[in-house]
């Protein structure tokens, strides 16, 4: 029986986006605040996936081994260092998170059965690394506050009322919702970034955060006049808009995730984006909505 086991660590380190070969107006113009000197820092937690057969201890890997396996090759050199000078890797490509996830991978995997390495800058950023080359995702997480009604406009308030429950009520409700979009890409051999993240933040701004925020989704968004905005039809939306700008900025939109509540929440991985085609994993019940 296969399983993947997942151990958690954590360093604390400084990097600083900065190409010599570009001039300081270049570099501020590439890298923003991150260009500067002598850098910027970070408490990076790292989640390093493992898969095996069970042993006849009902492990996969002693985790104290991985444990140990994981400080010696990684976290011991990387903990309150600066990235920049502490392996030769990060002289030759910036230490982005996406890089960082790639040559952590490299270390580790003489020496374990890797199958991810998730590394999180902060709670609002992080990259996924799954050996495949210079491929990688990045993660940006972010929010925003809108109220709905789920009531499909060609049925009656009781028709509504029997299949969304409270959430027909005439005058709606509202949620926090969070909002993960997640890219992939090839990781540029010299800044080591998949995508400009800054430029990134900015589609997201432009193409969902300011419209949706702070509105009535099914009378302010047009497209929720005919559309129930149920979480998986919002999100279905929003991969739709990010699509063409995202690829604009040479990645791919590969997973939107919604929550709209602890209890609910839904996924669209956006897998073929020639066809323009997504599919739906429901990972919590979104019938039963709270």
């Amino acid at each position: 029986m296969e399983c993947i086991v997942n151990r958690r660590a954590q360093f604390s380190a400084s990097h600083r986006y900065w190409l010599p070969e570009l001039s300081e107006a270049e570099n501020i113009e590439k890298f923003g605040a991150c260009s500067k000197f002598p850098g910027h820092g970070h408490n990076y937690v790292l989640f390093i996936s493992l898969a095996g057969e069970l042993d006849k201890y009902g492990m996969v890997l002693n985790l104290s081994d991985v444990k140990q396996v994981i400080k010696r090759e990684v976290t011991s050199q990387l903990d309150f260092s600066y990235l920049n000078d502490v392996w030769v890797e990060f002289q030759q490509t910036l230490p982005t998170t996406e890089n960082i996830a790639q040559v952590i991978w490299q270390r580790l995997a003489p020496h374990l059965p890797l199958v991810r390495v998730q590394l999180f800058e902060h709670p609002e950023l992080w990259a996924d690394y799954m050996g495949n080359g210079m491929e990688a995702y990045l993660t940006i997480s972010t929010h925003f506050s809108a109220a709905h009604r789920l009531a499909h406009p060609h049925l009656s308030n009781e028709e509504n009322s029997e299949i969304y429950g409270k959430c027909a009520r005439p005058n709606g409700h509202g949620h926090n919702y969070h909002l993960e979009v997640s890219v992939k890409g090839e990781i540029d051999p010299r800044t080591g970034m998949i995508v400009d993240l800054g430029a990134l933040n900015q589609v997201i701004e432009d193409y969902v955060l300011e419209p949706f925020d702070h509105t009535f989704l099914n009378k302010d968004i047009p497209y929720f006049a005919e559309v129930v905005p149920t979480a998986e039809n919002i999100a279905l939306y929003i991969s739709n808009l990010l699509r063409s700008p995202i690829q604009e900025l040479g990645a791919k939109l590969y997973k939107v995730k919604l929550i709209e509540s602890p209890n609910n929440s839904c996924e669209i991985y956006c897998t073929d984006l020639e066809s323009n085609t997504a599919n739906l994993v429901q990972h919590e019940p979104v019938l039963a909505r709270i």
